[in-house]
């Protein structure tokens, strides 16, 4: 108790993670004073070193024995609540530093790289979340074809726009005709200017910005198909061309493709392209995996592959007093400073213990091991994995439809509660006592009336 009280916690916390609470003396007295408070133990090892180790804890204590980071990252993820971070709070114990040391250490790391993880992405969710759901809804009115797929063993390459890109482009070239090559959105200009033409696009950004990149999809870039999650800023010449589309696995989302019978692929939104396109790579093959342009870095004051999407941008706005390498100094710093791209790394790396050992890096990376793509016997024939179909039904529709389903699914006792607990994110950040009326204004005006966020 005196423990407890020497924290000076404040009021309101609705999650506490304990890190190698021990024999769980601690755990009664939160419950006592957090009465409707998360608990969550993380012990140092995969099995207790010391008898009666977290025997204070209870069924209502979600627990983990593991020093595995994947395991670590996997069980955060499906017990921490989506609030926001202040109101999460990590308390150690910190007797069991001296008894475990390093384990002790590295799991209050883990742990430390998943919060800041999580208030990177609450953050994002709180600025765009009304734009990914009009993106969503308004998109849904361009999905003319889809793309289903059966599982090849194909090797893979997936493409970012890292500075180290421009090194890898005579690899990729000699490999595209065996190759089935993914290409994040931000990767196609320079592709294109290599005359390498990306089997799939995959685009997930909800920011207006992100149609930079896939407009040159369709200025004298040939397109074969695209993957998107329907929440990302797209253009409307998507219309024309094959989507493959990607369900993060958010209820609402689900709820919506479902109602309006639209296949699709479930993979969780990992706040980067980059993680999104591995996994797909994962589902979509069984072959090896080669990632290019992937740096998790800044190369001096280069942040992306030339030519770049937004290259024009600051070009264009370079002049006597703002010359571009000034610019781009500046770039590369904030970036820098935001430090996102460490946190990115991190993350790759705690995955790469739960992945297969086939994902391999197109020069030298922070994270995977180097190596290339093997010759091939055989050439690639995507008909033999991939199939095209028309949507049954008049896309005009589904905006409208879209809309009435999520707001029926608000009303509908089964689904109201995970829905509003999801959409409130979304559409109010920060706010309590929210209304069935508030949503359904609230879903209405985003999907028919024209604001600041479009």
């Amino acid at each position: 108790m005196r423990y407890i009280d020497s924290l000076n916690l404040k009021s309101g916390l609705k999650c506490f993670i304990l890190i190698e609470p021990g024999l769980g003396y601690i755990i009664p007295v939160l419950q006592e004073r957090f009465k409707d408070s998360k608990i969550i133990a993380l012990h140092a090892a995969s099995a207790p070193l010391l008898p009666h180790v977290g025997e204070g804890e209870t069924s209502a204590v979600q627990t983990l024995y593991s020093a595995d980071p994947a395991e670590i990252n996997k069980f955060l993820e499906a017990n921490i609540p989506e609030i926001d971070v202040s109101l999460i709070n990590i308390i150690e114990w910190r007797p069991s530093l001296n008894f475990y040391k390093e384990e002790y250490v590295k799991l209050l790391s883990h742990v430390v790289d998943f919060i800041k993880r999580a208030d990177a992405e609450n953050r994002t969710t709180a600025a765009f979340g009304k734009r990914w759901v009009k993106n969503f809804l308004k998109n849904l009115g361009n999905v003319n074809t889809t793309l289903l797929y059966k599982q090849t063993a194909i090797p893979v390459i997936v493409t970012g726009s890292g500075p180290s890109l421009e090194q890898a482009l005579p690899v990729i070239k000699e490999a595209q005709d065996s190759c089935l090559i993914i290409a994040a959105s931000s990767s196609v200009m320079a592709l294109s200017a290599a005359g390498i033409t990306a089997d799939i696009v995959i685009a997930t950004d909800g920011g207006p910005w992100a149609l930079r990149h896939l407009y040159s999809c369709y200025r004298g870039t040939n397109t074969n198909a695209l993957a998107v999650n329907l929440s990302a800023a797209l253009p409307s010449q998507v219309s024309r061309t094959p989507a493959l589309l990607l369900n993060d696995g958010s209820f609402w989302q689900s709820i919506i493709l479902h109602e309006l019978a639209l296949p699709s692929v479930l993979i969780p939104q990992k706040g980067t392209v980059t993680a999104t396109a591995v996994e797909l790579a994962m589902i979509l093959s069984e072959g090896y995996i080669y990632l290019a342009g992937m740096d998790f870095s800044v190369n001096d004051i280069r942040t992306h592959v030339r030519p770049y999407g937004f290259d024009s941008m600051f070009l264009g706005r370079a002049g006597r007093f703002a010359p571009f390498y000034s610019e781009s100094f500046t770039r590369s710093t904030l970036i820098r400073q935001g430090a996102s791209m460490d946190i990115y790394a991190a993350w790759f790396k705690s995955q790469l213990g739960s992945w297969p050992k086939r994902i391999f890096s197109i020069g030298k990376s922070k994270v995977f091991e180097e190596a290339v793509p093997a010759k091939q016997a055989k050439n690639k024939n995507t008909d033999d994995f991939f199939k095209t179909e028309p949507v049954k039904e008049n896309p005009d529709t589904f905006k409208k439809r879209g809309t009435r389903i999520l707001i029926d699914a608000i009303k509908n006792p089964k689904y109201a509660q995970d829905l509003k607990q999801e959409l409130s994110l979304f559409l109010f950040p920060g706010e309590n006592n929210i209304t069935e009326k508030m949503f359904e204004t609230a879903i209405e005006k985003i999907a028919f009336f024209k604001d600041s966020y479009e």
